[in-house]
């Protein structure tokens, strides 16, 4: 048994071009791997970043808990205890990391890190601290990006972007954060999988999967390959305790760069393509009956009129193979594919038509303003007072993240306190109907609401889902 083992470690460490030889190591670096001289270079441009957030005090809140039946007595969430307003503030504190990308201080992080900060701050790894200022705020791709208040002409330590789209499965990756607030922490792994996109977490489901353990606190952080290169953001974990279990998704870099170039150009959103088609996932059956010899790609359901599908020329039927080259599985990677294009220049799709293939070029052009928003907040006696309604169009039905083929009046905002707040009403609802009438415009709906009706009967449209209801006057 000694023998066979013996046997076997010899199979493992000795090469066969040299097992005759002499296996004992002669020089440090031959019993010796290290990630060090990778982390000593990337570890300067990785940041904590700190968002603090004012709070009114609830003492009665904080005495009972989150027990939801306490809080429909003493309040709820933030900006929801209006009922105590001599109640004292206090300070929430919300922990993460970023990413310097640029040597004037542009910090890349999650959106969810500073989503509901009134200021943030941002810890160097060399114990410096800078005040920051969100300069864009992306909600759909759960990605900001931070410019640090610099103190003179001082200049930043950046990393390097690389090409997430150069990574295969298999690939030594590591991750740098701030996991639990212990301060900047280093985990290694490799790329568990590519194009991860059933995990819902952003609108563009694309995500890298990694076993490099990943943990609260580390939202935000770089995810970099062997040569230190930025090639994703850590973004999110499978876990059911809250710790890493080897399941970590980061947001590939082809994301992050679009976003990047948004903040550098001085724009606070980041401006997508959009195509003007309704797309639907290729199945066993649709691949079958098309003659294909498995289901990749994505089918084109429907095209509206005088959009950049129109234009060039895609149909109804149309399967989208590839983008620029790029091969599609699915809808969800097109989606991803298509929105980290630049708006303003010009797409190679790859369709199959009729059982063969042809190339599209398709313009990148910003969804577009058809009609006049005429946004205004309704007043009067209604349960709607206090809502702010507009005309959708594609560009704001992009901003509301709403489908851009969607039409009808949506609600833009609701005002604290207000009796649209006391309804339930929120950003993106769609006003169908109200009191038996179809709602086709804004003007129309501050008509109807301008008089006080003893019976409210009405209809929105949510999350794709019809809700109706029926409320006094």
């Amino acid at each position: 048994m000694r023998t066979l083992v013996s046997a076997l470690l010899a199979v493992l460490l000795v090469t066969p071009a040299v097992a005759q030889q002499r296996v004992t190591p002669e020089s440090r670096p031959q019993v010796q791997f290290s990630f060090a001289p990778t982390v000593r270079q990337v570890a300067p441009s990785v940041v904590n970043v700190f968002g603090l957030a004012r709070v009114q005090r609830n003492p009665m809140q904080e005495f009972f808990g989150a027990d939801p039946f306490f809080r429909r007595f003493f309040g709820g969430e933030r900006g929801q205890e209006r009922n105590i307003p001599s109640a004292p503030e206090r300070v929430q504190n919300s922990l993460g990391s970023g990413v310097i990308v640029s040597a004037d201080g542009l910090v890349v992080t999650n959106h969810h890190v500073i989503a509901q900060s009134d200021e943030v701050r941002v810890a160097l790894s060399d114990r410096r601290e800078f005040e920051a200022d969100v300069i864009l705020r992306d909600e759909r791709s759960d990605l900001a990006v931070l410019r640090l208040r610099q103190r003179g002409n001082e200049r930043f330590p950046a990393l390097e972007i690389g090409d997430s789209d150069r990574l295969e499965v298999g690939d030594f990756v590591l991750a740098l954060g701030n996991p639990f607030g212990v301060g900047q922490t280093v985990t290694s792994g490799i790329v568990s999988a590519l194009a991860r996109t059933q995990v819902g977490i952003t609108d563009f489901q694309f995500f890298i999967q990694t076993d490099a353990a990943i943990n609260p606190g580390n939202s935000g952080g770089a995810l970099v390959d062997m040569a230190g290169r930025l090639v994703g953001i850590n973004t999110a974990i499978y876990s059911r305790t809250g710790g890493s279990v080897g399941i970590g998704f980061a947001i590939p870099v082809s994301m992050v760069r679009i976003v990047i170039a948004s903040a550098a150009g001085g724009s606070a959103t980041v401006r997508r393509p959009w195509l003007g088609a309704r797309l639907q996932p290729v199945t066993n059956d649709i691949a079958e009956s098309l003659g294909m010899r498995r289901p990749q790609g994505a089918l084109v359901q429907t095209v509206t009129p005088n959009t950049p599908a129109q234009r060039a020329g895609l149909r109804q039927g149309d399967v989208i193979l590839a983008l620029d080259g790029q091969e599609i599985d699915d809808v969800e990677a097109f989606g991803f594919r298509f929105a980290t294009k630049p708006v303003g220049g010009e797409s190679r799709f790859t369709i199959m038509r009729r059982g063969g293939q042809q190339i599209l070029p398709v313009r990148l052009e910003s969804p577009s303003e058809t009609r006049p928003r005429d946004a205004g907040r309704l007043a009067g006696r209604s349960p709607f007072a206090g809502a702010n309604v507009a005309n959708l169009s594609p560009s704001l039905a992009d901003e509301l993240r709403l489908d851009v083929e969607t039409e009808g009046v949506a609600v833009l905002d609701v005002e604290q306190g207000s009796p649209a707040e006391q309804l339930g009403l929120r950003r993106g609802d769609i006003l169908r109907v109200i009191n038996g009438e179809r709602i086709d415009n804004a003007r129309q709906v501050r008509q109807l609401t301008a008089d006080r009706q003893r019976l409210w009967r009405f209809s929105i449209e949510r999350e794709g889902q019809l809700l109706s209801t029926v409320v006094g006057g």
